[in-house]
């Protein structure tokens, strides 16, 4: 076993001959102890090197612990002498199967044991030694102090259901039937469900020539979570592909999906949703999933993160009967939260609100919502163009990509209808060029156009682990604080525990430049100012920048300095 992982090694260039020989005369001064161990101990290999090519050597997929949180209740199926003996930890239990982390799947006695205690089918997983070793001391020593809040209850406690589009559902006991009989259901299972506790807004299944790994986006930061066997690509792309009703056949185009589950946690039917991505990449598809969360979707605009004085400028925009709400900010910036708060904001009975998006993330009761279909020719401007037949009061348009829809928008807020739409730029000033680079004239522009709103998201210091740093006055003054100001606040930054997962770093909030079109702004508009020129007067005229609102966030300890600087510019 040691000489082939060892020779494995070597081929791949990860060590050196000399290491080897090293590792080796180590292990037999050890008693004979694992060579991956001994070489992560020399330091030779990291932990995740030596995880992934156990994987490749077993053909068994792989985990990080480091990113796994264990349940209690799943701990306690086997003994803590067995789980030292074997070097095993029970991960999840699935209907009748229990996923074990193993450093050596191929000993039977260990699972044979496992599954004589338990009464469950064993299904292996590979770590590192020194990876389980760790997490046995922290799953057995003092399991009463995990208080992460799960989102969803663990795979043995949870009803998974997948249902269609069109909500027809698979008979629960049909998909533990199927679980049962393959393991390739029970892994993908185990990622999709494992995001939703992580609360992952993303996750990436990528395939290199060499290497197969599974992604979280956690709080906006992409982390590794397992690395499979590269022999289970297909079969896990495949598995992906049928649940979210896409062609298996057809791995020359990108496709997209969506996968509907159901999981039942205590008693209460909690509803997923997964958009589905897949892109032809050199060493096979690469597939992302959008989770979208309805119980992650913040409606209330009060909590978004907004300075008041913001928020009542935006609200008294979103107000008026007529005229252009925009939504700036890069893709993940939580712009479509943002119109989904004013939306709702807006929706009353004696309002006819319509909506043209690509996709439909959520679905808002009381509001018309039109998913576009570029296949069909169905797609904003034509959206768009049907809506001002259907006696709108309010329009929220997805996203203006080009002249046309952009027109089309224009005229509908000067004719009497409330229109809400994002781009793609940097800040709220840059919206008026880029509108105007578009082809629209400086004179609709100015008179269409009422509010534009910039936005980033921002990781939020750990509450748990929060604690006072200490940063340089110059280093305070560079990043935008006056002197007085610099010699008053005082930075946080979360130090890692077990409820941040060591990042110190839990959920987001926003960032906030909300740009007014008053009469003064207008006037620079239509003999067409620069971007700089329009962000100096709106300034003056009362805007807190992006880098101003973060700089808010820090003083009052919401976020770290390093997240604004990272975000934002001066």
């Amino acid at each position: 076993m040691s000489q082939r992982l060892g020779d494995l090694l070597l081929k791949a260039k990860i060590i050196t001959p000399e290491q080897l020989a090293q590792a080796l005369k180590a292990q037999k001064e050890n008693g004979g102890a694992r060579l991956g161990s001994i070489l992560v101990k020399l330091g030779f290999v990291t932990d995740e090197e030596v995880t992934t090519f156990l994987s490749r050597q077993y053909g068994v997929p792989a985990i990080n612990l480091n990113y796994f949180d264990l349940d209690p209740n799943v701990v306690k199926l086997v003994p803590q002498e067995t789980a030292r003996r074997y070097q095993v930890l029970p991960l999840s239990r699935v209907g009748s199967s229990l996923t074990i982390a193993m450093a050596d799947p191929t000993n039977v006695f260990a699972i044979d044991d496992v599954k004589f205690m338990t009464g469950f089918n064993i299904e292996p997983v590979v770590a590192s030694e020194t990876a389980i070793s760790d997490a046995i001391d922290k799953a057995y020593a003092a399991p009463e102090q995990d208080n992460f809040e799960d989102l969803m209850a663990t795979l043995d406690d949870a009803d998974v259901e997948l249902t269609n589009t069109d909500q027809e559902e698979i008979a629960l006991s049909e998909l533990e039937k199927a679980a049962d009989e393959a393991p390739i259901v029970k892994l993908v299972n185990l990622i999709l469900t494992d995001a939703v506790k992580r609360g992952a807004s993303d996750i990436h299944i990528e395939p290199y020539e060499k290497e197969y790994r599974v992604r979280f986006r956690i709080d906006g930061v992409l982390q590794n979570i397992m690395s499979p066997a590269h022999k289970l690509k297909d079969a896990i792309t495949s598995r992906v592909k049928i649940m979210a009703k896409l062609d298996i056949s057809e791995k020359r185009l990108p496709q997209d999906g969506r996968i509907m589950m159901k999981v039942n946690l205590n008693g209460r039917k909690k509803q997923l949703d997964y958009r589905v991505s897949t892109l032809p990449t050199l060493w096979g598809e690469k597939i992302v999933l959008r989770l979208l969360d309805k119980e992650n979707l913040r409606l209330d605009m009060t909590k978004l993160g907004f300075e008041p004085e913001s928020l009542e400028k935006f609200e008294r925009a979103i107000l008026k009967p007529f005229g252009m709400v925009l939504v700036t900010g890069p893709t993940g910036s939580g712009k479509t939260n943002t119109l989904y708060s004013s939306i709702v904001r807006l929706n009353q009975p004696d309002t006819n609100i319509m909506t043209a998006e690509d996709p439909v993330e959520f679905q808002l009761p009381g509001v018309n919502q039109v998913q576009m279909k570029e296949s069909i020719g169905l797609n904003f401007a034509a959206a768009l163009r049907s809506f001002l037949r259907q006696d709108p009061n309010i329009i929220l348009v997805g996203e203006i990509r080009d002249f046309e829809t952009a027109e089309i928008a224009i005229k509908a807020a000067l004719t009497g209808h409330l229109v809400l739409s994002t781009l793609h730029t940097n800040g709220a000033p840059e919206t008026i060029s880029r509108l105007m680079n578009m082809g629209i004239e400086p004179f609709l522009v100015a008179t269409s156009v009422h509010m534009i709103v910039a936005q980033r998201l921002v990781r939020r210091v750990c509450a748990e682990c929060s604690q006072p740093v200490e940063v340089p006055h110059p280093a305070l003054i560079a990043a935008g604080f006056t002197p007085e100001e610099a010699k008053e606040v005082q930075p946080r930054k979360g130090k890692g525990c077990s409820i941040c997962n060591g990042s110190g770093y839990k959920g987001r909030c926003g960032l906030y430049e909300v740009m007014e079109v008053d009469e003064e702004l207008r006037e620079l508009v239509l003999v067409g100012a620069s971007a700089m020129e329009l962000k100096k007067k709106a300034v003056e005229r009362g805007m807190i920048t992006l880098r101003r609102s973060g700089l808010r966030k820090v003083q009052d300890g919401v976020t770290s300095l390093e997240e604004v600087i990272r975000e934002t510019v001066a």
